[in-house]
């Protein structure tokens, strides 16, 4: 077969939500790919810092914080901050809201205090829902907000309780910024992320195929959550775990087993990466 280029999610793909080991059995379908001429890129909301655990396992490159930093080896393929005036409105908007925030840069994360009372109340909550907050604001180590020293910004986290805490930001820079609600949130507790209008993670596997010289019909795409919705939309061939988003599932032209279910070597193995 042609080699293919392939990108994974990372959260809920690769790992569990905030994890920094993929299971074994990922790590060896990765490099029987390679092996053969396939080319494998980490494909991440995460900003570079919070990927840089996982770099020691050999990708070939990588996506980060959902398009807005792209690396092949040690090149630099994109990078697009956040513009700075959008950002530090859409701060305001929200805190004037009441919305808990977390802030990324490219190597490093900083977050407000609010959302974490949602990891101690004493009720059920959805399963994914918690561990991403865990993964945001404790898992993945960011700093205090009030540590925020200025510098760029790629993507903005939220956590919220109800949908008129996002009217003024959205009716003020829907047109430049990308509001991404998460499915597996709560009529209470609700979950989303934040990016500019310029970027996405299907912009980005252009860019790859581009400089790599795939053709976008030999490109592969694993993910889990809407944040991989673009992403989906633009490879060649698109993969959902079992344990994501309905509507993306929908969507892929594969649905394959869970993190814990040895998932991306059954991937591998059905799409005829590895034997």
């Amino acid at each position: 077969m042609n080699s293919k280029l392939i990108f994974l999610d990372v959260d809920g793909t690769l790992t569990p939500p905030g994890g920094q080991e993929p299971p074994e059995s990922a790590v060896r379908a990765i490099k029987r790919a390679q092996e053969r001429g396939h080319k494998v890129f980490l494909c991440s909301g995460r900003n570079n810092a919070m990927m840089e655990p996982l770099y020691k396992y050999g990708f070939d490159g990588g996506i980060a914080s959902c398009g807005g930093f792209v690396f092949a080896g040690n090149e630099t393929l994109y990078d697009n901050p956040m513009p700075e005036d959008q950002k530090n409105r859409l701060i305001t908007l929200f805190k004037e809201s009441g919305v808990s925030i977390e802030l990324e840069a490219k190597d490093d994360s900083y977050c407000d205090d609010i959302a974490r009372q949602f990891l101690n109340e004493d009720r059920d909550r959805n399963s994914h829902l918690l561990r991403m907050i865990q993964a945001v604001w404790v898992d993945l180590c960011p700093h205090p907000i009030e540590e925020y020293d200025g510098r760029p910004v790629y993507k903005l986290v939220f956590v919220y309780e109800n949908d008129d805490q996002l009217n003024a930001a959205k009716a003020e820079l829907d047109d430049k910024l990308m509001f991404i609600l998460h499915d597996f949130s709560e009529p209470d507790c609700k979950f989303g992320e934040v990016i500019s209008r310029e970027i996405d993670k299907g912009s980005a596997v252009r860019i790859v195929a581009e400089k790599l010289g795939f053709d976008i019909a030999d490109t592969i795409g694993f993910g889990d959550s809407m944040l991989d919705l673009e992403m989906i939309e633009t490879v060649g061939t698109s993969v959902c775990m079992d344990s994501g988003s309905p509507r993306l599932k929908e969507m892929s032209d594969l649905v394959c087993p869970g993190v814990y279910e040895d998932g991306i070597e059954w991937g591998f193995r059905q799409l005829g990466l590895i034997d």
